[in-house]
């Protein structure tokens, strides 16, 4: 099923985008033979499915053909342009985990800095990749009417099934809007509705919270049962994840706090029993993840159907370097870029005795936190060098090794593009989530935060029923709100979570500082300080304004 989906996306129609730097119109006549009209996707059921199969694929891929050709989103290299490679730049490299510079004209080096402005050229890649996903959804919403499906004589094979195509294009939908209410705050806003053409009104933060939660309620209740549905796509588990999160966010997005929302959903993941922990957490990031029990939501990658430098490539590439696959498997050889590097301060969240790589336990069975994933060989932990400015080093801050295109067996495809399937919601996730809001006063007690914790970190250091190892549990007074953050950055680190968790604790403009933050890159100025709290918002891009008189700019950025 995980081939077939990807089959679907490449067959995929391409959509009506509003917006004047993704134009597209859906009745031209393709460019190739990968490129359908609205006549032939829509005269068979396979057509749909199809454009479901976009939707969920705008989230991983980046155009038509492969890395390299029909890309999706003009203008912008196609790599760049991968959504979750795009989210990575804004919600890694700003944080307290990794130091990254990649090509100087995108910009990447204001965002280590926490120094951009409208015109930083990355700041607008997820911005265009989650209006386009957003309209792949409008447009498969417009097309699974019941009277349109009847008029073109495809309803009756797809009765038992479009209603759920239709919800879970309004999941993809919600969560696209819930990142533009995260990342940009307000933007336009386009729905299924609205007529080919219009230009989009901008909605302020709080429709688009309001919106994101109506439309996620109304998912998560249409969407299939639990465990019920095919291999990557979403059911009632995933919706609820995703309202655990909106609402465990409500109070840093609209000053709203709903943690007792929050706790109730995470726990509806939990109890649903449909995605446990898997076994061993270093599983999670192999190759042969689509076998991994604990993925609620995966964004398929494969390296023969759908290859490309966004996705999973991007994460082992980026944070690997050539050289370090003479020590252990990488699944990639030597084709690694290596031009990311783990900042100290999530080194330093690990017990010193875990950080370092051992040349001859390369799966880190010996530590007691399997999470503590770094490569050490020949790189200092710092980011920097005294006297010098920042660097792109391959030997300068520890490479993180949590994603290996290997599998679980150890072998090693020694491939071009990585067959790891991005877990976008996983269950861990959710204990984390529940343990927080009941800190926050939502609900329970403290003893159950407690059991969701250590449940986690029983999986991490495989002890208690995931094996024999020395306990990692910890103590109802070491449970604290900042204990939570810290536990999120083992559990969750290079997951696309990490600013929104340090805005959400009130730690990532002020009051927690990092490597680089707030510095120029000059000698000496990698000890990191406040910075203004317009970065909390990134702003939104600024060609938008001259296709779209409707829209303000974000406070400060004008």
């Amino acid at each position: 099923m995980k081939i077939r989906l990807i089959k679907n996306i490449i067959i995929a129609v391409t959509s009506i985008f509003l917006f004047s730097s993704c134009l597209n119109d859906l009745d031209t006549m393709p460019l190739d033979d990968n490129r359908l009209v609205a006549e032939d996707v829509y005269s068979t059921a396979e057509g749909y499915e199809g454009v479901l199969a976009k939707c969920y694929g705008s989230l991983i891929m980046t155009g038509q053909i492969g890395p390299d050709g029909n890309k999706d989103v003009p203008n912008i290299d196609e790599g760049y342009s991968g959504f979750t490679r795009a989210l990575f730049y804004l919600q890694e490299c700003p944080t307290d985990e990794i130091a990254l510079h990649a090509g100087s004209s995108h910009g990447t080096l204001d965002i280590l800095y926490l120094n951009w402005d409208a015109s930083t050229k990355v700041v607008s890649y997820p911005y265009y990749r989650l209006y386009m996903a957003i309209n792949y959804c409008n447009e498969l919403l417009r097309e699974t009417t019941e009277s349109k499906l009847k008029d073109r004589g495809v309803y009756d094979k797809l009765k038992d099934e479009y209603e759920y195509y239709r919800a879970e294009a309004r999941f993809i939908r919600a969560y696209c809007y819930s990142m533009i209410c995260d990342l940009y705050g307000s933007g336009p806003f386009v729905d299924e509705t609205m007529e080919t053409g219009t230009i989009p009104q901008q909605k302020t933060r709080r429709e688009i919270y309001d919106f994101v939660v109506a439309e996620a309620e109304a998912a998560a209740a249409d969407m299939k049962a639990p465990g019920t549905n095919v291999y990557a796509r979403v059911d009632q588990v995933a919706g609820w994840f995703l309202l655990s999160r909106i609402y465990l966010n409500s109070e840093a997005w609209v000053g709203d706090g709903q943690y007792d929302k929050a706790y109730q959903y995470a726990k509806k993941v939990i109890d649903s029993g449909k995605y446990p922990l898997a076994s061993d957490y270093r599983h999670i990031f192999l190759a042969d993840n689509n076998t991994c029990s604990e993925i609620i939501w995966p964004l398929v990658q494969d390296e023969v159907h759908s290859p490309g430098h966004a996705g999973t490539n991007f994460l082992v590439k980026a944070l690997v370097n050539g050289v370090m696959s003479k020590y252990y498997a990488t699944g990639i050889g030597g084709r690694g870029w290596g031009n990311a590097r783990v900042k100290t301060q999530l080194v330093d969240m690990f017990d010193i005795s875990d950080q370092t790589f051992d040349i001859a336990d390369t799966w880190g069975d010996k530590k007691k936190d399997k999470r503590a994933q770094f490569f050490t060989i020949d790189h200092t932990k710092e980011t920097w060098v005294e006297g010098k400015a920042f660097q792109k080093d391959f030997d300068n801050g520890y490479a993180c090794i949590k994603w290996r295109n290997v599998m679980k067996d150890g072998t090693d495809p020694d491939a071009t593009y990585t067959s790891i399937d991005y877990p976008m919601f996983r269950t861990a996730d959710a204990y984390l989530m529940a343990a927080e809001a009941i800190l926050r006063g939502g609900g329970g007690s403290k003893n159950e935060a407690l059991g969701y914790v250590n449940e986690v970190r029983d999986r991490a250091y495989l002890s208690g029923k995931y094996g024999n190892a020395s306990s990692g549990r910890i103590a109802d007074n070491q449970l604290t709100l900042d204990f939570i953050l810290d536990e999120r950055a083992r559990e969750l680190h290079t997951e696309l979570v990490r600013r929104t968790d340090l805005i959400r604790f009130n730690k990532f403009t002020e009051g927690y500082n990092w490597d680089w933050k707030g510095s120029d890159g000059n000698a000496g100025n990698y000890i990191g300080k406040n910075v203004n709290n317009k970065y909390k918002l990134y702003p939104i891009p600024q060609d938008e304004f001259t296709v779209n008189p409707y829209l303000t700019q974000n406070p400060d950025y004008k």
